[in-house]
């Protein structure tokens, strides 16, 4: 029997800390305690739990984009400290939008055995929609909580939460 994955997206100091250069806004942090409620959860036999963390290098093309952020071994690419991780847990440094694109990911999801992916945190109209893109690609059900992403536009959030369910055919509960 497989086993249900818990992606736990992109929930950095950059990100979540108001002092982070790419601080997604309070909505952002609002997410965190349903956040961690889910990852105890994940922390059961016949789950996983995998943080999937932006790690970029000091002259990443992305930074044409947007300010500078999440550069790997810094501050600002560290988990939060609310959310840190458990002997068990996996993490995936992922330069790109996607947490698919350029990692080991998806043979993560082989070697555990996984069947069912869910999936948290931010940014919902650009990292959690790529990622859900393409579990949707590779066939694995994809579950979004509502409660558990966010973005720092909310035309963009909830766009991108239609998207994943009516066009990608995710769950959004």
């Amino acid at each position: 029997m497989g086993k249900t994955a818990l992606i736990v997206m992109d929930m950095l100091n950059d990100f979540l800390n108001p002092g982070g250069s790419l601080y997604v806004g309070a909505q952002a942090r609002e997410i965190i305690p349903f956040v961690a409620r889910k990852i105890a959860e994940f922390r059961a036999p016949g789950r996983v739990v995998i943080f999937a963390c932006d790690a970029h290098a000091d002259d990443d093309p992305e930074f044409g984009a947007f300010p500078a952020h999440a550069v790997k071994g810094s501050w600002g690419a560290g988990i939060i400290p609310e959310l840190t991780p458990a002997p068990g847990d996996l993490r995936v440094e992922k330069t790109r939008h996607s947490a698919f694109d350029h990692t080991n990911l998806d043979e993560i999801l082989k070697q555990e055995q996984v069947e069912e992916v869910h999936v948290v945190g931010v940014m919902t109209s650009i990292c959690v929609i790529e990622t859900v893109k393409d579990l949707v690609d590779l066939k694995l059900p994809g579950l979004v909580y509502r409660q558990g992403v966010a973005d720092s536009d909310p035309e963009a959030h909830a766009f991108a939460l239609k998207q994943m369910q009516r066009v990608l055919g995710a769950k959004v509960v």
